[in-house]
């Protein structure tokens, strides 16, 4: 699926759960916290497409943190959304960390594409 297609027809809320999903992920984990450098490649990037929820459990906070506001921008720069709703996004971190819980193999970016997903068929 492309994130084109995740994209459209998605609401402010979902667009800022994104970042708030991210920022939430990394209580997940009780294992030692690593930086999230440790992610990247040779050259210093991190494929942020390729971050898997038990990945984002494992970093430090503040990392956490910078990914979310990354994964913000990058998600409300493709929709060309910016606001935000507070308590809706509260809402939708809830459910991507109960989804990251029960499938820390998942890609963050699946978590997310789940819980849209799954708000979209409560609106029908």
């Amino acid at each position: 699926m492309s994130t084109s297609s995740v994209i459209s027809g998605i609401t402010i809320f979902k667009m800022s759960a994104v970042a708030a999903a991210v920022f939430l992920c990394s209580a997940l984990g009780s294992q030692a916290q690593v930086e999230l450098s440790k992610y990247a490649d040779a050259k210093g990037y991190i494929d942020v497409q390729k971050l898997t929820c038990a990945q984002l459990a494992n970093t430090f906070q503040e990392d956490a943190d910078f990914l979310g506001i990354w994964y913000s921008g990058w998600y409300n720069g493709l929709a060309k959304k910016h606001a935000i709703n507070i308590p809706r996004v509260k809402q939708g971190i809830h459910e991507v960390i109960v989804h990251c819980q029960a499938n820390k193999g998942k890609r963050i970016i699946q978590a997310i594409d789940y819980v849209l997903k799954k708000e979209q068929q409560k609106k029908k």
